[in-house]
């Protein structure tokens, strides 16, 4: 699996290792590191050796977050497939009404043609299936010049950044 992570700061793409442990419900939490559990398994837990990350469906509510979105660092969001956009709306709400600042990741059935989209939404980091091309991944950040629609990248519509000047 290839991450990509954009850094909004420098505004640049670059594939990252993953410092992430993804631990199963039934696995002990390592002693050392950063830990991503399932929602089920966050409720119950205490303290973790390093930073906390919840993994989730892109069909799960948000409001089942909220309670516990100031320990959060990081939220993987899983696509199942193409067709489901389900994390788009995820992004958008925990981004926007929730006003979560922490990491987001989209996972699982991450297509090239979703990208822009998903940075669009909130998402700012990416994991790739083995045998996804990364740098054809990477150019999909560049794919439009130009959005109509305000999103975590553009807060106003471009009729009023053109204005702006």
């Amino acid at each position: 699996m290839t991450l990509i992570e954009h850094d909004a700061e420098r505004g640049a793409h670059a594939v990252e290792s993953d410092p992430w442990t993804h631990v199963a419900d039934d696995a002990p939490l390592p002693a050392a590191g950063d830990v991503i559990v399932s929602l089920s398994r966050l409720a119950e837990l205490g303290e973790v050796p390093g930073r906390l990350g919840v993994r989730v469906e892109g069909s799960a509510d948000p409001a089942l977050l909220e309670p516990h979105l100031d320990r959060i660092s990081l939220i993987a969001v899983d696509l199942p497939k193409f067709t489901d956009g389900r994390a788009y709306s995820l992004a958008r709400l925990l981004r926007d009404r929730h006003a979560y600042e922490g990491g987001l990741r989209a996972g699982g059935h991450v297509l090239r043609d979703q990208i822009f989209y998903l940075w669009r939404c909130g998402f700012d980091s990416f994991e790739l299936l083995d045998g996804k091309e990364v740098d054809d991944a990477i150019a999909a950040f560049a794919d439009f010049a130009t959005t109509y629609q305000p999103a975590e990248d553009h807060h106003q519509p471009s009729w009023r950044r053109r204005r702006i000047g």
